[in-house]
């Protein structure tokens, strides 16, 4: 993961011959020079660091308060329930990476080699856990509302756990090509460094091409294929029903697609344009390069928002989830009133106790 993109398409010249024996001219083509390196402009960098910083402060403690709500009622867990408290670990675990990619944003990154890989790895593993984790729920609510008459047990909750232990060693794998990016100097007069990806084992332009079709594939489009096959089977069958809850249902499921594709669609859209002009396959000028470029920074921080609204769709809007949420509130205020009632009684004991003794 790379929030400072760089352009490096390689240097280009044409020689042309002189008329004189022995001397060769080197002339630039300004059609085909590499394009300069031209970070955000300050506005810019601090208009989307704010951003980051919402979406860090927005989505730490709703990440929080959900897990913590659902370890709460870990006995009566559903397997949406367990894929639920784990998608709430991967987004807050993508989420603490936020901050760095701020900082770099506006000073370019300052935190050492090991940090650009160990962060790259963090984010990349937790991008593919977070959208596997949602194909797992969009799936069990299908097997709960479709299949509704299944004889409920221990099978379920067991499989449910072995889903997401294969969800996380799949993510992670998914994710060792983070360990590619490293820190650079884009541009030689200048001190700013980025935290990139840089293929320097075989074909850079193989490599690349690999691995964002991999991300494309196993990070969006299929898991988008599993929710719409299911949420959209689901609403078939929620329409041959009748009563609120039907209603309520659908309104979550719309929320749910939109939200992903809102979120994701820009970016992964964004990184598709920018591999085609990195692998020469489309006709593209300097212009169109920086724009693409900016487009894959700013539709970054747009796929990161989607961390802190998960919870609001999985959760706060679940009847269930706010009567447990509401009862955990309680339960704290009570534990907080009562030591405070204790505390009083200590000190004012205390008092007494010093006055007999005057």
């Amino acid at each position: 993961m790379s929030i400072i993109v760089t352009f490096d398409y390689g240097n280009y010249t044409d020689i042309l011959n002189d008329s004189q024996p022995n001397i060769s001219v080197f002339v630039v083509d300004p059609d085909t020079v590499s394009c300069e390196v031209r970070p955000l402009d300050w506005a810019s960098a601090a208009a989307l660091s704010a951003l980051l910083a919402v979406i860090f402060l927005l989505a730490i403690p709703g990440n929080l308060l959900v897990a913590l709500v659902i370890a709460r009622g870990r006995r009566l867990l559903t397997p949406s329930d367990v894929y639920l408290f784990h998608l709430t670990v991967a987004d807050g675990l993508m989420a603490l990476t936020v901050p760095f990619w701020a900082a770099a944003l506006t000073r370019g990154w300052i935190f050492g080699d090991f940090m650009c890989k160990a962060l790259s790895l963090i984010f990349e593993a937790n991008f593919y856990t977070s959208v596997l984790f949602l194909a797992c729920i969009s799936v069990d609510r299908y097997m709960a509302i479709v299949h509704a008459n299944r004889v409920p047990g221990r099978a379920p909750k067991r499989c449910s756990r072995l889903v997401c232990g294969g969800v996380w060693a799949l993510g992670t794998a998914l994710a060792l090509p983070a360990l590619f990016n490293d820190v650079a100097r884009p541009d030689p007069d200048s001190d700013r460094k980025t935290c990139a990806e840089s293929f320097d084992v075989g074909s850079a332009t193989a490599w690349r091409v690999a691995t964002r079709a991999l991300r494309h594939i196993l990070g969006f489009l299929v898991p988008l294929g599993v929710m719409l096959a299911c949420y959209g089977v689901t609403v078939a069958r929620l329409l041959r029903t009748r009563g609120f809850h039907k209603h309520r249902a659908m309104r979550v499921i719309t929320a749910v697609v939109a939200a992903f594709l809102l979120c994701w669609m820009p970016y992964h859209l964004a990184m598709m344009a920018d591999t085609l002009m990195r692998a020469d396959l489309v006709l593209f000028d300097c212009g169109a390069r920086r724009s693409v470029s900016v487009a894959l920074v700013l539709s970054n921080g747009l796929a990161l928002l989607h961390s802190g609204i998960n919870p609001l769709l999985y959760a706060f809007v679940g009847e269930k989830f706010r009567r447990n949420a509401k009862a955990l509130l309680c339960r704290k205020a009570r534990q907080e009133r009562a030591s405070g009632s204790k505390f009083s009684r200590s000190t004012s004991q205390t008092s007494e106790g010093q006055g007999a003794v005057a």
